[in-house]
């Protein structure tokens, strides 16, 4: 399984995940004609999309949906509350209810020849998850938008080739930043987001072997930026004994507006 950034970041998000014959998107939080011009990046037409997975109803997650659906209407997956709060979401206009299945975490499914499964996260929304994909050479994970971890997430994570995991902000930034005290401690509360630190921790518990790919996403535009998330993280993966040097294994910033690619 393929996995790429379209875009990633706290003013919008949608991730490609895919093989030669099947082609996925979590989330469609950006324009359909950003959509569409990351995929035509990839070689891929936006009518050849098997499903949209979409992780919760957070604006930055589902703003592109409406548009994207009425030019494609291809099917969509979320848990059924998420669904029941994208149909009551007016900002995205008209959708044909039809398009939208139901997925229940810890219930793994297959489309194309494609597992898919969704793990519940801890997040403020109606009913929020991340997802895994495996086909019969690999497995790829998607986790953002959780603001703590326990074990039962780290082992749905784990046995990934590639992965995109929130690092979403730096503790010291935000405290310091212009955001107000109430907001502030959502995003450290554990249904907010994880920091540089925590997600570096994660990761430390979830790369195995196998894993060769590592995307840090979802970082936030005030309270975070590129190379900080990189190196905290860097630092947190020595600490627990993992090689960020050894064959085959790179790490990158996912871009907030750009495709980040798997090379």
């Amino acid at each position: 399984m393929e996995l790429a950034s379209i875009a990633s970041g706290s003013s919008g998000n949608c991730i490609y995940i895919g093989n030669q014959s099947s082609h996925f998107l979590v989330d469609a939080g950006i324009s359909r004609k950003r959509i569409v011009e990351g995929l035509a990046e990839m070689e891929i037409k936006p009518e050849n999309i098997d499903g949209i997975f979409v992780t919760h109803e957070h604006v930055d997650h589902i703003s592109g949906l409406g548009v994207f659906l009425r030019k494609y209407p291809v099917p969509v997956y979320a848990t059924a509350k998420t669904i029941d709060r994208i149909l009551q979401t007016k900002s995205l206009g008209s959708m044909n209810p039809d398009l939208f299945t139901s997925v229940t975490p810890d219930q793994p499914f297959t489309i194309d020849g494609v597992k898919v499964e969704a793990s519940s996260i801890l997040h403020d929304a109606a009913d929020p998850v991340c997802y895994t994909f495996q086909d019969e050479n690999s497995k790829v994970g998607i986790a953002t938008d959780f603001g703590t971890y326990d074990d039962y997430l780290v082992e749905k994570m784990q046995g990934c080739e590639s992965l995109l995991v929130e690092a979403n902000h730096d503790l010291n930034m935000l405290m310091v930043g212009p955001y107000p005290y109430p907001l502030k401690r959502r995003i450290m509360g554990n249904t907010g987001h994880l920091s540089n630190e925590r997600a570096g921790q994660f990761l430390s518990r979830v790369i195995g072997k196998n894993c060769r790919n590592v995307f840090l996403g979802h970082l936030s535009k005030e309270n975070n930026y590129g190379e900080l998330a990189y190196e905290t993280v860097k630092v947190e993966l020595l600490a627990h004994n993992i090689d960020m040097e050894k064959e085959n294994f790179t790490m990158r910033v996912a871009d907030r507006y750009a495709p980040t690619f798997v090379l």
